[in-house]
């Protein structure tokens, strides 16, 4: 993947909205001619692979405005919040439990289109602390499933974590890439 485009100093904001702004500017196109262009932006985002045991941290959540959906932890990170820390809190506020050891594992622009960093975090051997402590719009039922169940949620269409699926059905065929990821991830 290539290095992201940012907007350009000349972009419009035409919309701010809560989680999307719009950026608009003129193009110089390849003939000479211009065109509208257009850029979202929106907030960074952090998930979490989160152990316990032998066992992995998976949700299975609602939302008001969305399908039902399976998921690793995650969430938005609030405004000049560190992302470790943005990455802790969620974890603690979707599923309870706490971990000191994490790492950050990845770092993706999953889209050209939109300006958005989505951290992947390790958080191995974590401990339930309370119970989570949900906002008003989610529904989420927190499961551990073993490494190999993990792997066939790649199959499942309700899994959002799409650039994950080619780690997890080579894992799934790959014996030597399946010890390796299982490493990193335990």
């Amino acid at each position: 993947m290539g290095k992201r485009k940012e907007i350009p100093p000349d972009a419009k904001l035409v919309f701010q909205g809560q989680i999307f702004d719009v950026w608009q500017w003129n193009q110089k196109m390849y003939d000479g001619s211009t065109a509208i262009f257009e850029r979202l932006q929106r907030t960074d985002t952090v998930r979490i692979i989160a152990t316990v045991g032998e066992k992995i941290v998976i949700e299975y959540q609602e939302q008001p405005d969305s399908f039902p959906f399976i998921s690793l932890p995650a969430g938005r990170v609030n405004k000049n919040e560190d992302v470790k820390i943005a990455a802790q809190r969620e974890l603690l506020e979707e599923t309870g439990f706490v971990c000191d050891d994490w790492k950050l594992w990845q770092a993706l622009q999953p889209q050209s289109k939109i300006i958005w960093t989505v951290y992947t975090f390790l958080a191995k051997d974590c401990n339930l602390k309370q119970k989570p402590n949900l906002e008003c719009g989610e529904k989420i039922r927190t499961e551990l499933v073993t490494f190999d169940d993990f792997l066939t949620l790649s199959e499942n269409p309700e899994w959002t974590e799409q650039d994950l699926n080619v780690l997890m059905v080579k894992a799934r065929y790959d014996k030597k890439f399946k010890e390796k990821l299982k490493k990193i991830i335990f």
